[in-house]
């Protein structure tokens, strides 16, 4: 059967040379919603255009108001229609309306009503049957995204569970390769020639390329497409349940994912910041999200200011590095210690005493030692040492002696 390779692009390869990267196809984002649209689209189109390239624009459902969307959609890109493949994006992610085909089909619809062409959905292969309901009753084509491995891959003549789903278009890999390009690609098979590409394209109701059959197999459960970060999130947000429920739905990707998250919480501080610098856990909201209680620890590695202990801080301050009185109190409090813990492991150090009443706390002097110095250390202003214990100029101490302070 006659296949044809290709790629989807949005404003995340912006700037892309379409014309360079070896694709027979390319499906550009045209707009999201209600009021985004792709910054690089029109650009991309056209550059496919000048190439004699064939190329589709999709629209990224959010949710919300579904005739909206569909004319917003249509709006932005009707230079095109009869001329590029309409599609739908429905994914869970930025989606308030997921789960509901009901907006999908809504959408899908309006975009019927508008253009009298039946748009190509895309979804991930966990949803296929609600989705294929709606594309049965609508005359649609699919888009089904599933991959075996996040492993970086060239153009496959037969991707992972080939035949599995009646597919018009088949997405198996977001880390694709090509040549062309320095950076990940989704990789995409259309099933059919170029001619069955442009009956998607134009004609009033096309009908679905099946993708090749294979003898019936006892299959496991679908696996969800995106990266392993983005299934990882999704599990510590719920969105995949518990036990045999999240077994289910996350298929053969379980374990991958499991692995993934279990790493998170057992990997010592300094793994996780060296795996955090080489950006593999993301920014902002996402890395707090897969991080969970152990963020603050790795961040603090990450930007060089790993906590240090009660002891090794008082060891310092013993050493004068965090100043005397109010400065010392104001510079642990930056840097998140309590004051009253540290100070009380500076006089453990010290060897001096303390209770919970301030006039029984008392120092032993040492060899060496001067009134300066021994406020310096316990944080305390040599003065009030000095008055405490009755001493005057010229202010003299001696090993041995015991100073309230």
């Amino acid at each position: 059967m006659a296949y044809l390779n290709g790629i989807d692009v949005s404003g995340w390869q912006n700037g892309i040379d379409l014309a360079a990267v070896p694709c027979d196809f390319a499906i550009c984002k045209a707009t999201q919603g209600i009021n985004y649209v792709s910054p690089d689209c029109a650009r991309q189109v056209e550059q496919l255009r000048s190439a004699g390239k064939l190329f589709g624009t999709y629209h990224y459902i959010s949710g919300g108001d579904a005739n909206g969307e569909a004319e917003f959609y249509i709006n932005n890109i009707k230079n095109w229609v009869g001329e590029g493949m309409l599609c739908l994006d429905w994914e869970s992610d930025q989606n308030s309306a997921w789960g509901n085909e009901e907006y999908l089909k809504q959408v899908a619809k309006r975009v019927i009503e508008l253009t009298g062409i039946p748009p190509v959905i895309y979804v991930q292969a966990s949803r296929y049957n609600p989705v294929a309901a709606v594309a049965n009753e609508l005359n649609c084509g699919l888009w089904i995204a599933q991959y075996a491995t996040n492993d970086t891959t060239g153009y496959q003549a037969s991707p992972w569970n080939e035949g599995k789903y009646s597919c018009a278009i088949r997405q198996y890999s977001s880390a694709g390769r090509l040549s062309g390009y320095n950076g990940n690609l989704d990789l995409n098979k259309f099933y059919g020639d170029k001619d069955a590409w442009l009956a998607y394209v134009n004609a009033k109701g096309a009908t679905p390329a099946p993708a090749p059959s294979e003898p019936a197999q006892p299959a496991e459960p679908a696996a969800p497409s995106g990266s392993t970060l983005d299934l990882a999130i999704g599990v510590l947000q719920g969105q995949y349940g518990n036990g045999d429920d999240r077994k289910q739905a996350l298929g053969s990707r379980y374990q991958e994912v499991q692995d993934f998250i279990n790493h998170v919480a057992s990997a010592s501080k300094e793994t996780l910041a060296e795996e955090v610098k080489a950006g593999q856990y993301g920014n902002g909201d996402t890395r707090k999200i897969i991080l969970g209680s152990r963020y603050d620890e790795v961040q603090a590695v990450v930007n060089g200011t790993s906590r240090k202990s009660v002891s090794e801080i008082a060891r310092e301050i013993i050493a004068g590095k965090w100043g005397v009185g109010n400065d010392r109190r104001n510079r642990l409090a930056s840097a998140g210690y309590d004051y009253d813990q540290v100070q009380a492991e500076v006089n453990q150090q010290l060897g001096a005493t303390d209770s919970s009443s301030s006039s029984s706390r008392t120092y032993t002097v040492r060899s060496g030692d001067t009134l300066s110095g021994i406020g310096a250390k316990l944080g305390v202003d040599w003065k009030t040492i000095a008055s405490k214990n009755g001493i005057r100029s010229p202010y003299v101490i001696y090993p041995g002696q015991n100073l309230k302070y």
